[in-house]
């Protein structure tokens, strides 16, 4: 779990602040909160574009992993055109930011910790889109990740550019 609050000063997004102000609000001490903890009601404004992942043990590949949306909310369909819930992230129609988004998986499941960042996803409809993204780890057991939630704020590329633009003034 990461200390302090240097991951949280770097987010460009309130929205991301508050999700993982949630999540930080969710840890036990040094265990990470699981799935159970997540309460939809307390993410409301904020929950058409939350997602649950879980890792699978990859059947090809001993060792590896696919990543599963157990939930993911409906705001998720616009983004898309379908539903992603129900499927593996290797299994949605973004090329090769599914290569992308194991490697971000990857780095929540094996270093226990969050990460966030922004993208430009490859999406049928969302190819002119920034994606500003978090993605928290959870366990069962308060040590092994299990499920990975997510919250993806999608805004136009021209509208995006204003928060990353105001945050390089701050550091400037």
């Amino acid at each position: 779990m990461i200390k302090g609050n240097a991951l949280r000063h770097q987010m460009v997004l309130p929205q991301q602040r508050e999700i993982y102000d949630y999540w930080r609000r969710k840890c036990r001490g040094e265990c990470l909160p699981s799935a159970d903890d997540i309460k939809p009601e307390e993410l409301a404004s904020q929950l058409s574009m939350v997602t649950l992942t879980e890792p699978v043990p990859c059947d090809v590949n001993p060792g590896a992993k696919r990543y599963f949306y157990r939930l993911a909310g409906t705001g998720f369909w616009r983004f898309y055109d379908q539903e992603i819930q129900g499927r593996f992230v290797d299994e949605l129609p973004i090329g090769c930011r599914a290569d992308y988004w194991h490697r971000v998986l990857d780095m929540v499941v094996t270093h226990r910790r969050p990460y966030h960042g922004v993208t430009k996803p490859n999406t049928p409809i969302g190819s002119h889109m920034a994606q500003f993204w978090i993605r928290l780890p959870l366990s069962a057991d308060g040590d092994r990740v299990d499920t990975i939630l997510g919250y993806d704020y999608i805004a136009p590329l021209e509208q995006a550019v204003a928060p990353l633009q105001a945050q390089k003034k701050v550091f400037a």
